[in-house]
């Protein structure tokens, strides 16, 4: 696969929820009588949330999140051009998100709205594992109308997380605009159970704006329906120029346009928090292409953005961790 340069010289556009991130460590009896599920994610409301924050014993930390979000990010940090289209309340949240985004040189195109600003409160667990409540607030009521083909402008790719799928008016919307804007379209699975979900008519909305798809194995064996890797590997890439599965420790594969590559896994250190591993590992990966790099190279920069944020909280790696990521580019 190519990228034009008149696409904007390599803009990568994410579309999602918008959500402030609220990361704080604790233990399994926390997130039991906190209402979670111990490594998934619930609903909550908003008040439900707010009131959990005064019981953490050390105060949780507040970052952008949101799946898209957390990719465009990553590219910016590695020196991309990120915007990010998505919905916040119009209080000082959703002022606290716009203005970190535009800290980490991704321009936000970001509607306002009277509801509150979403949120994700992520419980991380000893054992590094995260427990989600989600809120998901003014993020849930971004129309299909405010994701025309004016803010796909100047786009090389864009990215729209798989959790538009509850939205099929909303997703259809984006993936179409962000075609007819001249961009590639990447779509990551984002669950097994969004995919269970949108089952019925995933398939060929694929097959009609899809370019680059990506999956982890649990995605990868509810949209395929099949067990082996090389065979869903395969049926991923059957509609699209790119399927992608992840591996976990074991690394990644990439099916383009029929030829395949194995990255191996970048390994050492010790996992603190899988929180934002996939997403980032996106950013590594569209940064890649909309620069030109092999597929090998660019499942690297990927493996690479993926394993350095298991050594932190939250899904935002550190300067040092950067600086690490870049010195394989270089």
């Amino acid at each position: 696969m190519e990228f034009n340069k008149k696409q904007g010289a390599g803009v990568v556009v994410g579309v999602g929820s918008a959500l402030m991130d609220i990361l704080g460590h604790e233990d399994h009896s926390f997130v039991e009588k906190a209402g979670g599920v111990l490594g998934g994610m619930v609903y909550v409301d908003g008040s439900h949330i707010d009131g959990l924050l005064p019981s953490f014993a050390t105060p949780p930390q507040l970052v952008p999140g949101g799946s898209a979000c957390n990719t465009v990010v990553g590219v910016a940090s590695l020196g991309g051009a990120g915007r990010f289209v998505g919905k916040t309340g119009s209080g000082p949240l959703g002022s606290q998100l716009i203005n970190e985004l535009k800290s980490k040189n991704v321009h936000p195109s970001i509607i306002r709205s009277d509801q509150p600003t979403g949120r994700v409160l992520s419980i991380v667990t000893p054992d590094a594992q995260r427990s989600m409540l989600t809120y998901l607030g003014a993020s849930s009521s971004l129309e299909p109308h405010e994701v025309g083909e004016d803010v796909f402008e100047d786009a090389s790719v864009v990215l729209v997380e798989g959790y538009l799928l509850f939205n099929r008016d909303l997703i259809t919307a984006a993936l179409s605009n962000a075609k007819k804007a001249g961009a590639r379209v990447c779509l990551d699975l984002a669950a097994f159970t969004v995919v269970e979900h949108a089952r019925d008519f995933l398939e060929d909305l694929v097959d009609k704006y899809v370019d680059i798809l990506i999956a982890n194995e649990d995605e990868a064996k509810a949209y395929t329906g099949l067990e082996d890797e090389e065979a869903a590997l395969k049926k991923l890439g059957e509609k699209s120029e790119i399927g992608v599965l992840k591996v976990g420790e074991r690394g990644s594969y990439i099916l383009n346009q029929g030829e395949m590559t194995r990255v191996e896994p970048q390994c050492g250190g010790q996992v603190c928090d899988t929180t934002g591993a996939g997403d980032l590992w996106a950013s590594g990966f569209l940064y890649g292409l909309v620069n030109g790099y092999s597929m090998e190279k660019a499942g690297r920069i990927g493996s690479a953005c993926g394993h350095e944020v298991c050594q932190v909280l939250g899904a935002g790696i550190p300067e040092e961790g950067w600086r690490r990521i870049k010195a394989l580019i270089d």
